[in-house]
């Protein structure tokens, strides 16, 4: 019985590595999860940054969009115009807007369909008769190159 008592103590030794062998497998697996921890770390913060630019990106996109159905609500609102400037380039009539703006006019500009111009409208109206009195007196006291549009 002692023999097969130290024989089985001796493969148990043999079988089994040394403390000092599972203390180096314990660090090196505590610092392998701590490696693998502060990455999942950083990916987190990744991924929240990414969603924080996806939402001002979506809040940009929604912000444009109903930028433009406003501006596509005012051009549609009045179906006579009186045209003060048309332009091709975009930066002029935005200047020129803004200065009939400045004027006290509700100054806006219209993008015609087909058409590289832009129409810079001083004033809008819903009436004919109301728009031809408009021009006629718009083109004696502040332009006289002013014209009329009418949108169909």
């Amino acid at each position: 019985m002692r023999h097969f008592s130290s024989i089985l103590l001796v493969l148990f030794l043999a079988v089994l590595p040394s403390c000092k062998y599972f203390n180096g497998k314990k660090s090196k697996t505590l610092a392998e999860m701590l490696v693998r921890q502060d990455s999942i770390h950083v990916a987190d913060s990744i991924k929240n940054v990414l969603n924080q630019l996806m939402a001002l990106e979506a809040a940009k996109l929604d912000s444009a969009r109903k930028a433009d159905e406003e501006r596509l609500a005012m051009e549609g609102k009045y179906k006579y115009n009186i045209i003060v400037g048309s332009f091709i380039t975009p930066e002029y009539a935005i200047v020129f807007s803004e200065l009939y703006k400045k004027q006290g006019y509700d100054a806006r500009i219209l993008k015609i369909q087909g058409s590289k111009f832009q129409l810079v409208a001083a004033e809008g109206h819903d009436s004919f008769k109301k728009a031809v009195v408009r021009l006629a007196s718009f083109q004696d006291t502040v332009s006289i190159d002013s014209w009329m549009y009418i949108k169909k």
